[in-house]
Formats: C-alpha cells, structure tokens, sequence
C-alpha cells in the first residue's frame, strides 16, 4: 500500500488536461453513494482489465488485480481531491496492484516471460476491420493472428517500465500528459522509454520473423 499512497500523492501535483466526466459521480460515491462506484466500476473495468492483462499476461490474475484495485480505489476515494482525473488515479492503483502481484507471480514461477495466446478467455475487446471487398481467407486470419501473438510476446518481453508506456500509449491510447502523471514521471521520461519499448518490440519482431529487416 506504500507505492500505492506514494503514487497518490504525486498525482495532488498534476493539472487536469481537460474536465474530469468522473468528477460527478466520485463527489456522489464521496457522499456514500454506491451506486455512483458502480457506474466509475462499469466505465473503467474492461480498460483496467486490457491494462492489467497486457502487463500481467494471464486473464484470471488480471481479473483478480483489477478486482482489488476497484476495492482500493473504494477504500481511498475520500482522499481524492480531482488534482489528477479519476481515471488516471484509477490507473496508477491498477498498475501498482499489478507490479506487485507480477512480483508474486515471478516468485511462484521460473518461466521468464509468459505467452499472451495461452489460456486466453477473451481478445480485451480488439477488433480487425475485415477488407471492404470481401472476408480475409482463413490463411489471412491465420497470418493476423500470428502477428498479433509475436507482438504480444515481444510487448511481454520488455521490463515493466518499458511495458507500462507502450501498454499505455500504443494499446491505450494515454496522452504523455496522462501517463506521467500515472507513472509519477517527467513526459521527456515517457517519450524516452517509449521510443525504447518500441525499438525493443521491432527488434524482437525481426528476430520473431514478424517484420522484414529494413522496415
């Protein structure tokens, strides 16, 4: 809970880019409606899962990760002041939830990295724009997919400040603004371990095959 209080803490320093739509409903679960959390739980929890899930790679302790985050979020939401939007508060708390049970994991375990395709019991939601003119043969969905595990396992492979800022600007679509917010960092931070998680995954890719060298 040490890291958890500390992220917390560095967000009261943060201005808001743009007006917090959570705002409302936390001042209403602040005043002890529960009803008000549900609705933040509804809106956010599949964007906590695909984080956790992607930092993680396994759905059920990912599902268990945000479960626990919702319920500290719950506990510590009278301390929220809105320095920093709900969501990216939220955040921090998923992901600092979720570094601690990669921990627990990495200590149960001597597998290195863990394979994104395996025991996977959904895609978090991702959706491939078929061709306009007709379906992709099977050969092609088959060749979609490959690449996306090669992506998944490489993204996998990075160190988990390298994963956190692609998980969260590539998949998620964080401006630098949010995401050092939520990572307690400088934006110039972000951009740099950006450019070195993606120069990581291209690497990996072109030892995966999954890139032609040139590109």
């Amino acid at each position: 809970m040490a890291d958890e209080t500390n992220n917390i803490a560095l967000l009261s320093n943060t201005n808001k880019e743009e007006p917090d739509p959570d705002a409302p409903f936390v001042v209403r679960v602040q005043q002890g409606d529960v009803d008000a959390f549900e609705h933040l739980v509804g809106r956010h929890q599949k964007r906590m899962l695909n984080i956790a899930f992607r930092l993680l790679g396994d759905y059920d302790e990912a599902c268990e990760c945000v479960q626990d985050a919702f319920v500290a979020a719950f506990r510590h939401i009278g301390s929220f002041r809105g320095a920093a939007k709900f969501s990216t508060w939220l955040t921090t708390i998923t992901l600092n939830h979720a570094r601690n049970r990669l921990k627990q994991l990495r200590s149960r375990t001597n597998r290195i990295a863990y394979s994104l395709d395996a025991g996977v019991k959904s895609d978090d939601g991702e959706i491939r724009i078929d061709p306009p003119s007709r379906e992709p043969s099977v050969l092609d969905r088959l060749q979609e997919q490959d690449l996306k595990d090669k992506v998944r396992n490489c993204i996998q492979a990075l160190d988990v400040e390298y994963r956190e800022v692609i998980i969260l600007r590539d998949l998620q679509d964080f401006s630098y603004g949010e995401i050092g917010s939520t990572l307690g960092v400088r934006e110039g931070t972000v951009k740099s371990r950006l450019f070195r998680a993606r120069e990581a995954v291209k690497d990996c890719l072109k030892k995966a095959g999954g890139i032609a060298d040139g590109t």
